[in-house]
């Protein structure tokens, strides 16, 4: 190919343009290019093949020349070939990047992404089909070592997940426990998908008084390994100081020293109830630690807010607790629960403690167990966040029937 301008003398960068110009052969760069060149005819029959080709493939010009491509291909990828790609071919003029293998002689498959033009000739008649085929190993390599590390990860994702219930379980109880007298319920839902462990946890278990339970109700900071170890500490403390204390402040108490002396950095809200029962029903003797207050439903329908809030536990020397006590009669249905119930969010709106009542009152008048009022309750937070929760819900239901 001669250089359309004479280049100038004085630019040595110039010339040296012109002169690789000059050197470059047309043929030779057809015959060795970095990709391989086939033309073959409408059927397929190979015309004319480049070096490159040969040289990837290991075959000799003698056996190509003559050959229907589509013969070349393994047999899946020749079947789809001449089923669709040559169809599309024909109809369209033209293929981008179809992946097929070419089976070469000792047996092995090169991958390859095949392009394609049909050439037609002044009457629209199909002349010849002109492809060009890139090496795709490395990318079929890299693919399939992508699709691995995909599947090792949704593995390692699977088994974080179990993982995160199976301690997350371990948290709550195997079962709601039989009080006579009063109808108990619980309900748990962890934040997103469930593959992290979270912080909230509840409790209920028998106590010394014949026929008395204690319930607690917590939500240690933060979530993962860190925030389960806690969570351990807080269930087991609570359980513990609940064998030799009497009073539920003089048991926050006591987990809020084991906080402050074994994680300092750290600190949790929680509730704990002492339920009792009393001519004409129960009564609750509790207190907070910075945790959302309980709803209580009377007989009468009306909703009411039961105690004071406390400072939440830990990392402050000491923490300000609120006892109090309450009367649950017959009718009477009570609600505990974690701030991820209230503070569900749809753009700026919270569900809130508005939205607790709403589903409390509503379950309770059609005559639902505590369990059900606390699945109605867990799904109507989980609704309002259109099924994303964004933090974990800890719900546990008392209803003394009428």
């Amino acid at each position: 190919m001669a250089p359309s301008a004479t280049p100038e003398s004085g630019n040595p960068a110039t010339a040296a343009f012109y002169s690789a110009l000059a050197e470059d052969d047309p043929a030779e760069l057809y015959d060795n290019a970095p990709c391989a060149y086939l033309s073959m005819l409408p059927d397929g029959t190979v015309i004319k093949v480049n070096a490159t080709f040969l040289t990837w493939t290991g075959y000799g010009q003698d056996a190509v020349f003559g050959r229907r491509f589509q013969d070349l291909l393994a047999p899946g990828d020749r079947i789809f070939y001449e089923t669709h790609a040559a169809p599309l071919l024909l109809m369209q003029g033209s293929l981008r990047e179809i992946a097929v293998a070419v089976t070469c002689p000792a047996g092995e498959r090169l991958p390859v992404l095949l392009n394609a033009i049909l050439k037609r000739d002044e009457a629209g008649q199909p002349l010849v089909i002109r492809a060009v085929m890139f090496d795709a190993t490395e990318r079929l390599a890299y693919e399939r070592e992508l699709l691995a590390a995909k599947h090792r990860a949704e593995e390692s994702e699977a088994r974080a997940r179990v993982l995160a219930q199976t301690l997350q379980r371990s948290f709550l109880p195997p079962a709601i426990i039989t009080v006579p007298g009063l109808d108990l319920g619980g309900a748990y839902r962890p934040a997103g998908d469930g593959s992290e462990v979270g912080g909230d946890f509840y409790d209920v278990f028998h106590l010394g008084p014949p026929d008395a339970c204690g319930i607690v109700l917590g939500d240690v900071c933060g979530k993962g390994a860190g925030a389960a170890v806690v969570t351990a500490l807080a269930r087991y403390t609570v359980r513990a100081e609940a064998l030799h204390v009497t009073t539920p402040s003089g048991i926050l108490t006591g987990l809020h020293q084991a906080l402050v002396a074994y994680y300092p950095d750290t600190f949790c809200t929680a509730l704990f109830g002492l339920l009792e029962p009393v001519p004409g029903g129960h009564r609750l003797t509790a207190a907070t630690g910075g945790h959302p207050l309980p709803l209580c439903r009377r007989a009468d329908g009306s909703v009411e807010t039961i105690g004071h809030p406390g400072s939440f536990l830990g990392m402050r020397k000491t923490a300000r607790l609120n006892q109090f006590t309450a009367a649950l009669s017959p009718g009477d249905t009570m609600i505990l629960y974690t701030d991820g119930v209230t503070e569900g969010r749809r753009d700026e709106e919270f569900f809130g403690e508005s939205g607790v009542a709403g589903v409390l009152g509503t379950a309770a008048a059609a005559g639902q167990t505590a369990q059900q009022i606390a699945d109605s309750v867990v799904a109507a937070a989980v609704g309002f966040q259109d099924g994303v929760t964004r933090d974990d819900i800890a719900v546990v239901v008392v209803r003394e029937p009428t």
